[in-house]
């Protein structure tokens, strides 16, 4: 996996990419009331806005960590937002992407940069 500033982890899953928030993000927001992911099939670029979070606390926007194509999204979290805060490093990931350029994965840190970074 590889890790975002933005708390973001990236997971590759044969050739897609699976995105989605650290449980450090998760508890930064508080508890999700509303998801709002981007549709199948559009295509993005990097620092794109994709998803929108909406918390007791505050909004966020999940950006775009490579330039590709959406192919799938978690439509769970619709319904049940509050599931990122349950398991965010799972089953409660946002989208899945299939890269234009993987090797922009290489700009991201690894688990333990992600760590440091964090603490």
């Amino acid at each position: 996996m590889k890790f975002t500033e933005e708390h973001e982890w990236l997971r590759p899953e044969d050739d897609v990419i699976v995105v989605g928030i650290t449980e450090h993000a998760a508890e930064q927001l508080g508890d999700i009331v509303f998801v709002e992911l981007p549709e199948v099939g559009t295509e993005v670029s990097k620092d794109d806005e994709c998803v929108v979070i909406e918390s007791v606390k505050a909004a966020s926007d999940i950006l775009a960590p490579i330039d590709g194509e959406i192919v799938e999204v978690n439509e769970v979290l619709i319904d049940n937002p509050a599931k990122v805060n349950d398991d965010p490093m799972g089953d409660a990931w946002f989208f899945k992407i299939k890269p234009a350029d993987a090797s922009q994965l290489d700009d991201y840190m690894s688990e333990a940069e992600y760590k440091d970074m964090i603490s």
